[in-house]
């Protein structure tokens, strides 16, 4: 018996890369409850930033650490769609990288928290005395 032919997708162009990530975000985040609230978070981000003319590189800050957490919230998507994919049984493992998986959303979230307290905090202080 010979060795099966490996699989060799074919080949593709930038535009079916960018329309591959895009439909990604789409299936990413459809169905999470989670992007709500990460996308009514990011509104309010931007608007306390708008209205406390925050500098450029406070919004940088703000912005980096937003987009890591929808980053983070794409890939634990991801990861729960392929653990869901490869067994309908209790796997230990697979228990155990979703658990760290979402770890790793919450701790962003942390640390996003943080930064938007020391970005946001003096200005609104400054304005509200």
């Amino acid at each position: 018996m010979s060795d099966p032919t490996p699989f060799q997708p074919p080949p593709r162009t930038w535009l079916n890369k960018f329309q591959d990530a895009f439909a990604g975000v789409y299936l990413g985040v459809v169905g999470q409850s989670s992007f709500l609230v990460h996308g009514l978070a990011l509104f309010v981000v931007i608007v306390f930033g708008v209205v406390l003319q925050i500098e450029a590189w406070q919004w940088a800050a703000v912005l980096l650490t937003s987009g890591l957490v929808i980053t983070l919230e794409l890939v634990n998507s991801a990861i729960e769609n392929l653990a869901r994919a490869t067994t309908v049984h209790y796997n230990a493992h697979i228990d155990r990288a979703l658990k760290i998986a979402s770890a790793a959303v919450l701790v962003a979230a942390l640390i996003a928290i943080g930064i938007g307290v020391l970005v946001f905090l003096p200005p609104l202080w400054k304005l509200l005395s």
